[in-house]
């Protein structure tokens, strides 16, 4: 953590210590948080330190800059696709950022005051509580660009809201509103523009300030059929999200965007 000097302000993610709560920062504004092949390291790494440390009862998750995430880096994608080393790491990477961010004693509350896409709104909504600015979003692009959505929506989505809509977003790739992200049980609340933060932290002080028992052990409770879903599925869900990485279709829309991105 910051205060230990593990992660400081020029790393990829910043844990800053507000008494006995932690703010955990995706800290790549330039690439609108999107995870690279460090970031993503971190993300699987980070969640086992946090929950050791004795001193933390409550944990807030946001992004530096203009957005939460943009989901995965396009070059790391692209090298993914070439390199089966390194997919085989990021798809391990996946399975413990997954297991371990659902394993977390203490509550994790979310502040997402920009674009949440991909990978960065599995995170939001794995967390124990949402707050979404009124311009933000929600996008979970997998299945259109050809990609198998299985280390986060499909897991947790249906869980909170209906069957239904979880399958019309995660296949279509529709933008959610922070409204509709509400109305669907996948957000808690909808702040003004650059007020998420604040509320975010204002909710980790109310957790904080609760017995710390209490709500270790009715989180616990509250997310066991969440970790029943992940233990039953998700080791085979990230291996066909792998699979997908050598489909023709995949490899030709990433090719695009690439080449959108260049041009």
């Amino acid at each position: 953590m910051s205060s230990a000097g593990t992660y400081g302000p020029n790393d990829e993610i910043i844990v800053e210590s507000h008494d006995d709560i932690r703010i955990v920062v995706l800290n790549r504004p330039e690439a609108l948080n999107a995870a690279d092949e460090h970031l993503h390291g971190e993300l699987a790494r980070i969640w086992p330190v946090l929950d050791a440390d004795p001193g933390v009862r409550a944990i807030v998750l946001t992004g530096a800059g203009k957005a939460f995430s943009g989901g995965g880096d396009l070059d790391l994608l692209d090298r993914m696709a070439n390199d089966h080393d390194l997919r085989n790491r990021i798809m391990a990477e996946a399975i413990d950022i997954v297991r371990a961010m659902t394993a977390v004693r203490v509550p994790i509350v979310a502040a997402v005051h920009g674009p949440a896409v991909g990978l960065g709104c599995s995170l939001a909504t794995m967390c124990d509580l949402v707050i979404m600015e009124e311009q933000a979003y929600y996008a979970d692009p997998h299945v259109m660009l050809g990609l198998v959505a299985a280390d986060g929506g499909a897991l947790t989505w249906p869980l909170l809201t209906s069957l239904l809509r979880a399958k019309e977003y995660l296949l279509l790739g529709d933008r959610m509103p922070a409204a509709e992200a509400v109305s669907l049980g996948l957000a808690n609340r909808v702040v003004g523009e650059g007020e998420a933060r604040t509320a975010a932290l204002e909710i980790a002080g109310r957790l904080a300030a609760l017995p710390p028992q209490s709500v270790q052990e009715t989180k616990a409770l509250l997310n066991s059929s969440l970790r029943a879903t992940i233990d039953s599925v998700l080791s085979g869900a990230v291996a066909t999200e792998s699979a997908s990485f050598d489909e023709p279709a995949f490899r030709a829309n990433l090719e695009r965007m690439l080449a959108r991105r260049r041009g």
